[in-house]
This record gives structure tokens, C-alpha cells and sequence, in this order.
């Protein structure tokens, strides 16, 4: 496998679960919090070239810098989530990358034979493309691109977490 050039120090680790309050709670007994929560998030992707519409929710917390993301998906449309789960696994998932250059960065995941396996956001305004490597420490490698809106959120999900006392540990955010 050819080196590949990433867009700068991992910023997040995502795992897939079953049980998604299961999940946070056990992060939580750990520590790590608060987490903030996007429940029912419509997302239209690229799933293997096909389009698709996945229904998902997602938490997000920091340890420090690196920030966690709890994803579960919650209906049975085939996706990298779906099939991560079908194989009979859970828990980490995935690696992700915040690109300046989006385009850039995929485009180096792909030329060193890293294919986009799912792929979306661009509706939303904030692009993410899941990539699939020969072996690896992750299923998948993900790239999203940083924006004003990512940014802002990675900044309250951290500074949330800096000092966090345990009060309020489930921060409901708007789903959809």
C-alpha cells in the first residue's frame, strides 16, 4: 500500500452501536462528557455508488482533543453502519480526518486505492466521504470538510468537555 498524505492529526473516532443511550452511558461512567446528541438526522448519501437516505443518531463528546462520535443507525437501510453491525461487529468503527481541502484530501485517499464507500452532506453544506482501506486500524476512514459550522461545533463539543463537572451530561440538539 502506498503511503497517503491526510489532512493533518486525527480529530475524531467513531464507533457504531446497537444500543445508543447504552453507548453514551458507558462513556459517561467513564467520564467523558457531555455529550451532545442529534437524534432522527436524515442524511442523503452515496452508499457503494447507489443513492440512499439514512436515519441516524449521533452523539458527540471530547476527551481532551480528540472528539468521539456514537452513531446508530436506526432503521435497516444498507449502509457502511449496516454493514459494519451485519458482520458482527461493534463499537470502532472509524478514524476521521477535518479537511481545509476537502476535494484535495479524497482525491489522495483515492489515488493511493482508498475507494469512497459512502459518501453525502453536501445538502447540508458540510461534505463527508467514508474511504475503505486494504487492512487498517479502522473498517472505514472518514474525511469531512471543515467549515464554519463544523468548526463552531467542535469548539463548543470541546470547550463543553474542558473542566465539565458531570452536571448535564445529555445536551439535546435539534434532529431532522
Amino acid at each position: 500500500m502506498r503511503d497517503i498524505v491526510l489532512p493533518g492529526p486525527i480529530r475524531q473516532i467513531g464507533y457504531v452501536v446497537r444500543d445508543f443511550d447504552r453507548a453514551v452511558a458507558s462513556w459517561l461512567a467513564l467520564g467523558v462528557g457531555p455529550w451532545y446528541v442529534i437524534r432522527g438526522q436524515h442524511q442523503r448519501v452515496l452508499y457503494r455508488g447507489r443513492p440512499s437516505e439514512v436515519t441516524l443518531s449521533v452523539g458527540f463528546a471530547n476527551s481532551g482533543e480528540l472528539q468521539i462520535e456514537v452513531i446508530h443507525q436506526e432503521d435497516d437501510t444498507p449502509s457502511i453502519f449496516t454493514e459494519f453491525l451485519s458482520s458482527g461487529r461493534e463499537g470502532f468503527h472509524q478514524f476521521a480526518w477535518w479537511a481545509d481541502n476537502f476535494d484535495e484530501a479524497v482525491r489522495n485517499a483515492t489515488a493511493v486505492g482508498w475507494p469512497v464507500v459512502f459518501s453525502g452532506g453536501a445538502d447540508e453544506g458540510t461534505r463527508f466521504a467514508y474511504l475503505e482501506s486494504a487492512g487498517g486500524p479502522a473498517a472505514v476512514f472518514e474525511v469531512m470538510e471543515r467549515t464554519d459550522a463544523t468548526v463552531a461545533m467542535a469548539q463548543l463539543v470541546r470547550d463543553a468537555a474542558d473542566g465539565w463537572d458531570g452536571s448535564d451530561p445529555v445536551r439535546v440538539l435539534r434532529g431532522g
